[in-house]
Protein backbone atom coordinates (compact mmCIF):
# COMPACT_ATOMS: atom_id res chain seq x y z
CA UNK A 1 0.00 0.00 0.00
CA UNK A 2 1.16 3.55 -0.72
CA UNK A 3 1.68 5.43 2.58
CA UNK A 4 -0.90 8.22 3.05
CA UNK A 5 1.74 10.94 2.93
CA UNK A 6 3.18 9.73 -0.40
CA UNK A 7 1.59 10.32 -3.80
CA UNK A 8 0.13 7.27 -5.49
CA UNK A 9 1.93 5.89 -8.57
CA UNK A 10 -0.64 7.54 -10.82
CA UNK A 11 -0.16 10.87 -9.06
CA UNK A 12 3.61 10.56 -9.45
CA UNK A 13 3.22 9.89 -13.17
CA UNK A 14 0.81 12.79 -13.56
CA UNK A 15 3.20 15.15 -11.78
CA UNK A 16 6.13 13.99 -13.92
CA UNK A 17 4.14 14.42 -17.15
CA UNK A 18 2.80 17.79 -16.05
CA UNK A 19 6.33 19.04 -15.32
CA UNK A 20 7.39 18.10 -18.86
CA UNK A 21 4.33 19.57 -20.57
CA UNK A 22 4.49 22.82 -18.61
CA UNK A 23 8.13 23.30 -19.51
CA UNK A 24 7.43 23.05 -23.23
CA UNK A 25 5.87 26.52 -23.35
CA UNK A 26 8.66 28.23 -21.39
CA UNK A 27 11.73 26.38 -22.60
CA UNK A 28 14.75 28.46 -23.60
CA UNK A 29 17.05 25.48 -24.28
CA UNK A 30 17.21 23.56 -27.56
CA UNK A 31 15.47 20.55 -26.06
CA UNK A 32 14.16 18.45 -23.18
CA UNK A 33 15.10 14.84 -22.44
CA UNK A 34 12.69 12.42 -20.81
CA UNK A 35 14.05 9.07 -19.59
CA UNK A 36 11.50 6.28 -19.46
CA UNK A 37 11.75 2.78 -17.94
CA UNK A 38 9.95 -0.16 -19.61
CA UNK A 39 6.19 0.26 -19.75
CA UNK A 40 6.17 3.71 -18.18
CA UNK A 41 3.65 5.31 -20.52
CA UNK A 42 6.17 6.82 -22.91
CA UNK A 43 3.80 6.72 -25.88
CA UNK A 44 1.10 8.37 -23.79
CA UNK A 45 3.45 11.24 -22.98
CA UNK A 46 4.46 11.58 -26.63
CA UNK A 47 0.80 11.77 -27.66
CA UNK A 48 -0.02 14.36 -24.99
CA UNK A 49 3.02 16.45 -25.94
CA UNK A 50 2.11 16.29 -29.63
CA UNK A 51 -1.40 17.45 -28.77
CA UNK A 52 0.00 20.39 -26.80
CA UNK A 53 2.53 21.39 -29.45
CA UNK A 54 0.05 21.06 -32.31
CA UNK A 55 -2.06 23.93 -30.99
CA UNK A 56 0.01 26.44 -32.95
CA UNK A 57 -0.48 27.15 -36.64
CA UNK A 58 2.37 24.81 -37.65
CA UNK A 59 2.12 21.01 -37.49
CA UNK A 60 4.29 19.09 -35.03
CA UNK A 61 6.73 16.63 -36.61
CA UNK A 62 7.10 13.37 -34.66
CA UNK A 63 10.20 11.34 -35.46
CA UNK A 64 10.51 7.64 -34.59
CA UNK A 65 13.17 5.12 -35.56
CA UNK A 66 11.30 2.27 -37.24
CA UNK A 67 8.14 1.90 -39.29
CA UNK A 68 6.53 -0.26 -36.60
CA UNK A 69 7.16 2.49 -34.03
CA UNK A 70 5.64 5.06 -36.38
CA UNK A 71 2.56 2.93 -36.99
CA UNK A 72 2.17 2.40 -33.23
CA UNK A 73 2.25 6.16 -32.60
CA UNK A 74 -0.21 6.85 -35.41
CA UNK A 75 -2.62 4.35 -33.85
CA UNK A 76 -2.17 6.02 -30.46
CA UNK A 77 -2.86 9.51 -31.84
CA UNK A 78 -5.94 8.36 -33.75
CA UNK A 79 -7.34 6.44 -30.78
CA UNK A 80 -6.59 8.80 -27.87
CA UNK A 81 -6.54 12.17 -29.66
CA UNK A 82 -9.07 11.82 -32.50
CA UNK A 83 -9.46 15.60 -32.78
CA UNK A 84 -5.90 15.81 -34.10
CA UNK A 85 -5.46 15.64 -37.83
CA UNK A 86 -2.80 12.94 -37.99
CA UNK A 87 -0.63 12.30 -41.05
CA UNK A 88 1.76 9.45 -41.76
CA UNK A 89 4.87 10.43 -43.77
CA UNK A 90 6.08 7.28 -45.48
CA UNK A 91 8.70 6.05 -47.91
CA UNK A 92 7.51 5.23 -51.42
CA UNK A 93 8.23 1.52 -50.96
CA UNK A 94 6.54 1.10 -47.56
CA UNK A 95 3.01 -0.25 -47.36
CA UNK A 96 1.12 1.00 -44.32
CA UNK A 97 -0.64 -1.92 -42.53
CA UNK A 98 -4.17 -2.42 -43.81
CA UNK A 99 -5.61 -2.77 -40.30
CA UNK A 100 -4.31 0.69 -39.39
CA UNK A 101 -6.02 2.29 -42.37
CA UNK A 102 -9.19 0.26 -41.85
CA UNK A 103 -9.47 1.17 -38.17
CA UNK A 104 -8.57 4.83 -38.68
CA UNK A 105 -9.69 5.96 -42.16
CA UNK A 106 -9.11 9.63 -41.28
CA UNK A 107 -5.33 9.24 -41.22
CA UNK A 108 -3.65 10.90 -44.16
CA UNK A 109 -0.83 9.04 -45.88
CA UNK A 110 1.78 10.73 -48.02
CA UNK A 111 5.29 10.33 -49.36
CA UNK A 112 5.92 14.07 -49.71
CA UNK A 113 5.76 16.64 -46.96
CA UNK A 114 4.16 19.19 -49.29
CA UNK A 115 1.04 17.05 -49.51
CA UNK A 116 0.62 16.82 -45.72
CA UNK A 117 1.87 19.91 -43.93
CA UNK A 118 -1.05 22.23 -44.70
CA UNK A 119 -3.79 19.85 -43.55
CA UNK A 120 -2.20 18.07 -40.57
CA UNK A 121 -1.71 18.85 -36.90
CA UNK A 122 0.79 16.01 -36.36
CA UNK A 123 3.03 14.38 -38.98
CA UNK A 124 4.69 11.11 -37.99
CA UNK A 125 7.53 9.42 -39.86
CA UNK A 126 10.82 7.60 -39.44
CA UNK A 127 14.06 9.52 -38.94
CA UNK A 128 15.30 8.12 -42.24
CA UNK A 129 12.30 9.60 -44.06
CA UNK A 130 12.47 12.93 -42.23
CA UNK A 131 16.14 13.20 -43.28
CA UNK A 132 14.94 13.54 -46.87
CA UNK A 133 12.85 16.62 -46.07
CA UNK A 134 14.51 19.91 -47.02
CA UNK A 135 13.74 23.63 -46.90
CA UNK A 136 11.38 23.27 -43.96
CA UNK A 137 11.63 24.30 -40.32
CA UNK A 138 9.16 23.91 -37.46
CA UNK A 139 9.16 25.40 -33.94
CA UNK A 140 9.06 21.96 -32.29
CA UNK A 141 9.60 18.29 -32.99
CA UNK A 142 9.24 15.17 -30.86
CA UNK A 143 11.83 12.40 -31.15
CA UNK A 144 10.56 9.07 -29.87
CA UNK A 145 12.89 6.19 -28.92
CA UNK A 146 15.64 8.80 -28.84
CA UNK A 147 18.21 6.42 -27.33
CA UNK A 148 17.88 4.22 -30.44
CA UNK A 149 18.55 7.17 -32.74
CA UNK A 150 22.11 7.36 -34.04
CA UNK A 151 23.82 10.71 -33.62
CA UNK A 152 24.39 11.08 -37.36
CA UNK A 153 20.64 10.78 -37.92
CA UNK A 154 20.08 13.58 -35.42
CA UNK A 155 22.49 15.74 -37.42
CA UNK A 156 20.54 14.95 -40.61
CA UNK A 157 17.25 16.08 -39.06
CA UNK A 158 18.27 18.79 -36.57
CA UNK A 159 17.80 21.56 -39.11
CA UNK A 160 14.07 20.81 -39.30
CA UNK A 161 13.17 22.18 -35.87
CA UNK A 162 14.11 24.88 -33.36
CA UNK A 163 13.52 22.73 -30.27
CA UNK A 164 12.79 19.09 -29.61
CA UNK A 165 11.40 16.79 -26.95
CA UNK A 166 13.58 13.67 -26.74
CA UNK A 167 11.79 10.69 -25.18
CA UNK A 168 13.39 7.28 -24.79
CA UNK A 169 14.40 4.32 -22.69
CA UNK A 170 18.10 4.43 -21.70
CA UNK A 171 18.10 0.70 -20.86
CA UNK A 172 17.10 -0.56 -24.30
CA UNK A 173 19.32 -1.64 -27.19
CA UNK A 174 21.94 0.79 -28.45
CA UNK A 175 21.87 2.11 -32.02
CA UNK A 176 23.41 -0.39 -34.41
CA UNK A 177 25.01 -0.42 -37.82
CA UNK A 178 25.53 -3.09 -40.47
CA UNK A 179 28.97 -1.69 -41.34
CA UNK A 180 32.16 -1.44 -39.29
CA UNK A 181 32.42 1.79 -37.29
CA UNK A 182 35.55 1.13 -35.20
CA UNK A 183 37.40 4.03 -36.79
CA UNK A 184 34.90 6.46 -35.27
CA UNK A 185 35.17 5.22 -31.67
CA UNK A 186 36.19 7.93 -29.23
CA UNK A 187 35.49 10.74 -31.69
CA UNK A 188 32.91 13.40 -30.99
CA UNK A 189 31.22 12.66 -34.31
CA UNK A 190 30.98 8.88 -33.75
CA UNK A 191 27.66 8.03 -35.49
CA UNK A 192 27.10 5.10 -33.14
CA UNK A 193 26.66 7.37 -30.14
CA UNK A 194 22.99 7.74 -29.36
CA UNK A 195 21.33 11.03 -30.16
CA UNK A 196 20.70 11.67 -26.46
CA UNK A 197 24.31 10.98 -25.45
CA UNK A 198 25.64 13.47 -27.98
CA UNK A 199 22.92 15.99 -27.18
CA UNK A 200 23.71 15.96 -23.45
CA UNK A 201 27.47 15.99 -24.02
CA UNK A 202 27.15 19.22 -25.99
CA UNK A 203 24.34 20.78 -23.94
CA UNK A 204 25.14 19.99 -20.33
CA UNK A 205 22.48 22.30 -18.90
CA UNK A 206 19.64 20.68 -20.84
CA UNK A 207 16.61 19.79 -18.67
CA UNK A 208 16.31 16.04 -18.03
CA UNK A 209 13.15 14.45 -16.62
CA UNK A 210 12.38 10.86 -15.65
CA UNK A 211 9.16 8.89 -15.63
CA UNK A 212 9.13 7.22 -12.19
CA UNK A 213 6.80 4.24 -12.64
CA UNK A 214 6.58 1.10 -14.77
CA UNK A 215 3.01 0.02 -15.41
CA UNK A 216 4.13 -3.12 -17.22
CA UNK A 217 6.56 -4.78 -14.86
CA UNK A 218 5.18 -6.41 -11.69
CA UNK A 219 6.69 -5.55 -8.30
CA UNK A 220 8.75 -8.76 -8.44
CA UNK A 221 10.53 -7.57 -11.59
CA UNK A 222 11.32 -3.97 -10.76
CA UNK A 223 14.21 -4.37 -8.25
CA UNK A 224 16.39 -6.66 -10.42
CA UNK A 225 15.63 -4.78 -13.65
CA UNK A 226 16.14 -1.35 -12.08
CA UNK A 227 19.36 -2.38 -10.31
CA UNK A 228 20.86 -4.14 -13.33
CA UNK A 229 19.92 -1.81 -16.17
CA UNK A 230 18.83 1.56 -14.74
CA UNK A 231 21.47 2.53 -12.16
CA UNK A 232 21.09 6.20 -13.10
CA UNK A 233 17.29 6.36 -13.43
CA UNK A 234 15.69 4.08 -10.81
CA UNK A 235 11.93 3.48 -10.90
CA UNK A 236 9.25 1.45 -9.14
CA UNK A 237 6.16 -0.56 -10.05
CA UNK A 238 2.77 1.00 -10.57
CA UNK A 239 0.99 -2.16 -9.40
CA UNK A 240 0.95 -3.90 -6.03
CA UNK A 241 1.89 -7.52 -5.40
CA UNK A 242 -1.74 -8.41 -4.73
CA UNK A 243 -2.86 -6.91 -8.04
CA UNK A 244 -1.39 -9.66 -10.21
CA UNK A 245 -1.54 -13.41 -9.89
CA UNK A 246 -0.65 -16.33 -12.13
CA UNK A 247 -2.20 -19.64 -11.10
CA UNK A 248 -2.25 -23.08 -12.70
CA UNK A 249 -5.66 -24.74 -13.04
CA UNK A 250 -4.41 -28.28 -13.67
CA UNK A 251 -2.01 -30.20 -11.46
CA UNK A 252 1.43 -30.94 -12.81
CA UNK A 253 3.41 -34.14 -13.15
CA UNK A 254 6.31 -33.20 -10.85
CA UNK A 255 8.73 -32.75 -13.73
CA UNK A 256 11.40 -30.02 -13.81
CA UNK A 257 9.36 -28.25 -16.50
CA UNK A 258 6.29 -28.25 -14.28
CA UNK A 259 8.39 -27.10 -11.34
CA UNK A 260 9.85 -24.17 -13.26
CA UNK A 261 6.44 -22.81 -14.30
CA UNK A 262 5.08 -23.33 -10.78
CA UNK A 263 8.00 -21.38 -9.33
CA UNK A 264 7.59 -18.60 -11.90
CA UNK A 265 3.87 -18.41 -11.16
CA UNK A 266 4.61 -17.96 -7.44
CA UNK A 267 7.54 -15.55 -7.64
CA UNK A 268 7.50 -13.93 -11.09
CA UNK A 269 10.92 -15.39 -12.00
CA UNK A 270 12.53 -18.73 -12.80
CA UNK A 271 15.76 -19.95 -14.36
CA UNK A 272 15.56 -23.35 -16.07
CA UNK A 273 19.18 -24.49 -15.99
CA UNK A 274 20.40 -27.06 -18.51
CA UNK A 275 23.72 -28.91 -18.05
CA UNK A 276 26.82 -26.94 -18.96
CA UNK A 277 27.89 -27.47 -22.56
CA UNK A 278 29.26 -25.32 -25.36
CA UNK A 279 26.67 -25.42 -28.13
CA UNK A 280 27.00 -22.13 -29.98
CA UNK A 281 23.84 -20.59 -31.40
CA UNK A 282 22.15 -23.84 -32.39
CA UNK A 283 21.14 -25.62 -29.17
CA UNK A 284 18.30 -27.99 -29.99
CA UNK A 285 17.92 -29.04 -26.34
CA UNK A 286 17.44 -25.42 -25.29
CA UNK A 287 14.96 -24.86 -28.14
CA UNK A 288 12.97 -27.89 -26.99
CA UNK A 289 13.09 -26.57 -23.42
CA UNK A 290 11.60 -23.15 -24.22
CA UNK A 291 8.84 -24.72 -26.29
CA UNK A 292 8.19 -27.36 -23.64
CA UNK A 293 7.74 -24.65 -21.01
CA UNK A 294 5.31 -22.76 -23.24
CA UNK A 295 3.38 -25.96 -23.90
CA UNK A 296 3.01 -26.75 -20.19
CA UNK A 297 1.79 -23.22 -19.46
CA UNK A 298 -1.04 -23.75 -21.93
CA UNK A 299 -1.76 -27.38 -21.04
CA UNK A 300 -2.05 -26.52 -17.35
CA UNK A 301 -4.34 -23.61 -18.22
CA UNK A 302 -2.47 -20.84 -16.44
CA UNK A 303 -4.84 -18.10 -15.29
CA UNK A 304 -3.59 -14.51 -15.20
CA UNK A 305 -5.26 -11.76 -13.21
CA UNK A 306 -4.11 -8.15 -13.10
CA UNK A 307 -5.43 -4.70 -12.23
CA UNK A 308 -6.30 -4.03 -15.89
CA UNK A 309 -8.07 -7.38 -16.33
CA UNK A 310 -9.47 -8.50 -12.95
CA UNK A 311 -11.46 -11.36 -14.50
CA UNK A 312 -9.84 -14.77 -14.87
CA UNK A 313 -7.85 -14.78 -18.12
CA UNK A 314 -6.76 -18.20 -19.31
CA UNK A 315 -3.34 -17.86 -20.89
CA UNK A 316 -3.47 -18.12 -24.69
CA UNK A 317 -0.59 -18.42 -27.19
CA UNK A 318 -0.78 -14.69 -27.92
CA UNK A 319 0.00 -13.94 -24.27
CA UNK A 320 3.43 -15.63 -24.46
CA UNK A 321 6.67 -14.58 -26.13
CA UNK A 322 9.90 -16.47 -26.63
CA UNK A 323 12.90 -14.17 -26.92
CA UNK A 324 16.33 -14.91 -28.38
CA UNK A 325 19.55 -13.04 -29.15
CA UNK A 326 19.96 -14.26 -32.75
CA UNK A 327 17.62 -14.35 -35.72
CA UNK A 328 18.81 -17.87 -36.55
CA UNK A 329 17.70 -19.05 -33.10
CA UNK A 330 14.27 -17.49 -33.52
CA UNK A 331 14.00 -19.09 -36.96
CA UNK A 332 14.97 -22.54 -35.63
CA UNK A 333 12.46 -22.29 -32.77
CA UNK A 334 9.69 -21.23 -35.15
CA UNK A 335 10.52 -24.17 -37.43
CA UNK A 336 10.47 -26.59 -34.52
CA UNK A 337 7.20 -25.09 -33.28
CA UNK A 338 5.53 -25.55 -36.66
CA UNK A 339 6.69 -29.17 -36.94
CA UNK A 340 6.18 -30.48 -33.42
CA UNK A 341 4.03 -28.00 -31.47
CA UNK A 342 1.01 -27.03 -33.59
CA UNK A 343 -0.90 -26.19 -30.40
CA UNK A 344 1.53 -23.31 -29.83
CA UNK A 345 0.61 -21.46 -33.03
CA UNK A 346 0.18 -17.80 -32.13
CA UNK A 347 3.10 -17.55 -29.74
CA UNK A 348 5.52 -14.74 -30.59
CA UNK A 349 9.09 -15.95 -31.24
CA UNK A 350 11.57 -13.20 -32.05
CA UNK A 351 14.82 -11.45 -31.23
CA UNK A 352 15.32 -8.73 -28.65
CA UNK A 353 15.51 -6.14 -31.44
CA UNK A 354 12.06 -7.10 -32.70
CA UNK A 355 10.51 -7.52 -29.24
CA UNK A 356 11.55 -4.03 -28.16
CA UNK A 357 8.44 -2.08 -27.23
CA UNK A 358 6.24 -5.20 -26.98
CA UNK A 359 4.43 -6.49 -23.91
CA UNK A 360 3.26 -9.99 -22.92
CA UNK A 361 1.86 -11.70 -19.87
CA UNK A 362 4.68 -14.28 -19.77
CA UNK A 363 8.06 -14.30 -21.50
CA UNK A 364 10.43 -17.21 -21.98
CA UNK A 365 14.00 -16.06 -22.63
CA UNK A 366 16.88 -18.00 -24.13
CA UNK A 367 19.80 -16.33 -22.36
CA UNK A 368 22.21 -14.63 -24.83
CA UNK A 369 25.24 -16.28 -23.13
CA UNK A 370 23.74 -19.77 -22.89
CA UNK A 371 26.01 -22.43 -24.41
CA UNK A 372 28.72 -20.01 -25.42
CA UNK A 373 32.46 -20.42 -25.07
CA UNK A 374 33.11 -16.69 -25.11
CA UNK A 375 31.46 -13.48 -23.98
CA UNK A 376 31.54 -11.11 -26.94
CA UNK A 377 30.38 -7.50 -26.87
CA UNK A 378 27.21 -8.48 -28.76
CA UNK A 379 26.21 -11.09 -26.19
CA UNK A 380 27.20 -8.87 -23.25
CA UNK A 381 25.23 -5.83 -24.40
CA UNK A 382 23.11 -4.74 -21.46
CA UNK A 383 20.26 -3.51 -23.63
CA UNK A 384 19.77 -6.96 -25.20
CA UNK A 385 19.27 -8.72 -21.86
CA UNK A 386 17.22 -5.78 -20.59
CA UNK A 387 14.75 -6.02 -23.46
CA UNK A 388 14.43 -9.79 -23.10
CA UNK A 389 13.78 -9.68 -19.36
CA UNK A 390 11.46 -6.65 -19.26
CA UNK A 391 8.60 -7.55 -21.62
CA UNK A 392 6.38 -9.34 -19.07
CA UNK A 393 3.45 -8.38 -16.88
CA UNK A 394 3.38 -11.55 -14.77
CA UNK A 395 6.44 -13.78 -15.10
CA UNK A 396 9.75 -14.20 -16.91
CA UNK A 397 11.34 -17.65 -17.32
CA UNK A 398 14.97 -17.74 -18.42
CA UNK A 399 16.41 -20.85 -20.07
CA UNK A 400 20.20 -21.19 -19.96
CA UNK A 401 22.99 -23.69 -19.69
CA UNK A 402 24.95 -23.76 -16.44
CA UNK A 403 28.28 -21.96 -16.30
CA UNK A 404 27.38 -18.40 -17.35
CA UNK A 405 28.78 -16.86 -14.15
CA UNK A 406 32.05 -18.70 -14.70
CA UNK A 407 32.06 -17.62 -18.35
CA UNK A 408 31.69 -13.99 -17.29
CA UNK A 409 34.54 -14.30 -14.79
CA UNK A 410 36.74 -15.89 -17.45
CA UNK A 411 35.98 -13.07 -19.88
CA UNK A 412 36.00 -9.84 -17.85
CA UNK A 413 35.04 -6.71 -19.69
CA UNK A 414 38.19 -5.53 -21.46
CA UNK A 415 36.79 -3.27 -24.14
CA UNK A 416 38.93 -0.14 -24.57
CA UNK A 417 37.59 2.99 -22.92
CA UNK A 418 37.15 5.83 -25.38
CA UNK A 419 36.74 9.48 -24.41
CA UNK A 420 33.65 11.11 -25.79
CA UNK A 421 29.95 11.37 -25.10
CA UNK A 422 28.87 9.99 -21.76
CA UNK A 423 26.32 7.18 -21.68
CA UNK A 424 23.53 6.27 -19.29
CA UNK A 425 23.67 2.65 -20.41
CA UNK A 426 24.60 0.12 -17.75
CA UNK A 427 27.79 -1.93 -18.13
CA UNK A 428 26.85 -5.24 -19.75
CA UNK A 429 29.26 -7.36 -17.72
CA UNK A 430 27.97 -6.00 -14.41
CA UNK A 431 24.35 -6.15 -15.56
CA UNK A 432 24.66 -9.83 -16.47
CA UNK A 433 26.18 -10.63 -13.08
CA UNK A 434 23.40 -8.70 -11.31
CA UNK A 435 20.66 -10.61 -13.15
CA UNK A 436 22.36 -13.96 -12.53
CA UNK A 437 22.72 -13.19 -8.84
CA UNK A 438 18.99 -12.55 -8.67
CA UNK A 439 18.17 -15.73 -10.60
CA UNK A 440 20.26 -17.85 -8.26
CA UNK A 441 17.33 -17.95 -5.85
CA UNK A 442 14.96 -18.98 -8.66
CA UNK A 443 16.95 -21.74 -10.36
CA UNK A 444 15.42 -25.08 -11.29
CA UNK A 445 17.86 -27.75 -12.46
CA UNK A 446 16.55 -29.36 -15.65
CA UNK A 447 17.96 -32.74 -14.60
CA UNK A 448 17.29 -32.55 -10.87
CA UNK A 449 14.84 -34.77 -9.00
CA UNK A 450 11.45 -33.08 -8.50
CA UNK A 451 11.40 -30.76 -5.53
CA UNK A 452 15.16 -30.21 -5.49
CA UNK A 453 16.14 -26.69 -6.47
CA UNK A 454 19.62 -25.25 -6.87
CA UNK A 455 20.42 -22.00 -5.10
Amino acid sequence: MTPPHQPSPQQQVDMAARAVLEQLSTLTHRGIVVDSPPGAGKSTLVARAADALAQSSAPCPVIAQTNSQVDHLVRRFARDHPHLRTARLTATDYTVPHDLLQAHPGIRIGTRIEALEKTADVIVGTAMKWATVTERRWPWAIIDEAYQMRSDMLLWTAGLFDRALFVGDPGQLDPFSTVETDRFQGLSHDPMNSAVAVLLANNRDLPVHSLPVSWRLPPSAVPPISNAFYPFTPFHAGSREADRTLTLSIRGMRTPTDEVIEHAARTGWALFELPARITGQHDIEAFQAVLGIAERLLVRQAIAICEEDPEDHVLAPGDIAIGTAHRSQAHDIRTLLARQYPQLQGITVDTANRLQGCEFRVTIVLHPLSGRGDASAFHLEAGRLCVLTSRHRHACIVVARAGIAELLDAHPSNDPVHPGAASKVADGWEANHTVLAHLTEHTINARAQPGRRRG
